[in-house]
């Protein structure tokens, strides 16, 4: 296709031509339609946004908000996210005992477009930018486009069966730091592994950056969906307010609200005029309906978030179960997020091994080559839909399995 678009002449970015097409997406459209299949490939769960959330979208467009307003986000909304996050993250400095400032909070059209404007503020044409992988594929699809150089740099897996450990390779990734170097992004709960970054590795990544002077993008969207306590160590547990550190966030994940995109991006004040610019040349805003909705998630949803991340510590539960009792299978069991992210032995072309799991078992995974070196061999399987869907997949997955051993 890129091929064909060049003989036509259409003259596109060569830094759009080279974004990789999502390993994802087609599988999805593989499996697009057939009956009774279960799909685990993206990251969402089966549940929708709850009724009281909703209620508040309704209620804002009987009162007729279908106006333009503010470019950062409506000040009550951004007071909402600094409540929040000063409940469940505590103070926002090592150094300061003061609560979130609203001044830090910047609305988006959810985690991508916050990924796209902190991209755009730090990293461009000629600048590189670390990214321990397996990785979300949309962080070298944003660098990319923006022009940046995305340096992969492979996480350290240890070990087999259930005791599979990954972890970062802080040695490979300093020696990747070159003097283009402008950013380090570190996803912790991770999207695909469930790797949880330990407070050590936050601190060593942090340390780094500051003798380089890079900044940190840390996305910590899946933070509260954590499995050994009430939130995932984070950046803001050791910063101190002169670090260069930006956060993304979104409201899809904990609050079943994916559809609606709105999110987040936590970034020192001082750059308020420049995000506002990048928000008006971008979306010029998110509609005010979906910020009203996120302000009741915000200050009410305790509860559903706390109930879906109960089902996923379940769901996880009874995936791994069955998985562990076929044998044949090595997965770290993951501390957070909500994907198990697995190696069927004997399976090294994952690509070829989801589509022939949508056809033959009925069940979507995504195919581990599309999260970067590192991620080959395996498969992520999502285990945030309703218990009966995973149980049935986990049924159809190791029967699929005792099948080809037999065959």
């Amino acid at each position: 296709m890129k091929s064909s678009l060049a003989a036509l002449g259409l003259n596109l970015r060569p830094e759009v031509l080279a974004v990789p097409s999502s390993g994802i997406v087609e599988v999805f459209d593989a499996g697009r339609g057939r009956q009774g299949l279960i799909p685990l490939w993206v990251g969402e769960g089966d549940a929708p946004t709850p009724d009281f959330i909703c209620a508040a979208i309704t209620k804002s467009l009987a009162e007729g908000e279908t106006f333009y307003t503010w470019q950062c986000g409506l000040p009550e909304l951004r007071q909402a996210m600094a409540a929040y996050m000063t409940r469940a993250y505590g103070t926002p400095f090592a150094d300061d005992q003061g609560s979130f400032g609203p001044e830090r909070f910047f609305v988006t059209i959810g985690g991508m477009h916050a990924l796209q404007v902190a991209t755009r503020l730090v990293a461009g044409l000629g600048d590189e930018v670390i990214v321990p992988t397996p990785a979300w594929p949309n962080f070298l699809g944003a660098f990319t486009v923006a022009g940046a150089q995305v340096r992969q740099v492979p996480m350290q897996v240890q070990g087999t069966g259930q005791t599979m450990l990954w972890s970062l390779d802080l040695e490979a990734m300093a020696r990747a730091i070159t003097p283009a170097a402008k950013v380090i992004v570190i996803n912790s709960p991770a999207n695909p592994t469930g790797w949880v970054a330990t407070n050590d590795e936050l601190a060593a990544v942090l340390d780094l950056a500051r003798r380089h002077g890079l900044w940190i993008i840390a996305d910590e969207i899946y933070g509260r969906l954590f499995y050994n306590g009430p939130r995932a160590p984070s950046f803001h547990d050791i910063i101190t307010a002169d670090d260069k550190v930006m956060f993304i966030q979104t409201l899809s994940k904990n609050w079943a609200m994916t559809g609606l995109r709105i999110g987040w991006l936590e970034a020192p004040a001082v750059l308020e005029p420049e995000i506002a610019n990048l928000i008006q040349y971008s979306t010029s805003g998110v509609p005010v309906p979906i910020q009203r909705a996120a302000i009741v998630a915000l200050e009410h949803g305790d509860e559903f978030l706390l109930a879906q991340a109960r089902r996923c510590a379940a769901n996880r539960d009874m995936l791994c179960a069955a998985l562990t009792q076929i044998g044949g299978v090595d997965f770290a069991p993951p501390q957070g997020a909500f994907y198990l992210y697995a190696r069927l032995n004997g399976y090294d072309d994952t690509r070829a091994l989801a589509l022939r799991l949508v056809e033959e078992a009925n069940v979507g995974v995504a195919p581990g080559s599309a999260f970067g070196p590192g991620g080959e061999g395996f498969v992520r399987m999502c285990f945030a839909p309703k218990p009966g869907d995973i149980a049935e997949a986990a049924r159809r997955l190791t029967g699929w399995l005792a099948q080809q051993r037999r065959s």
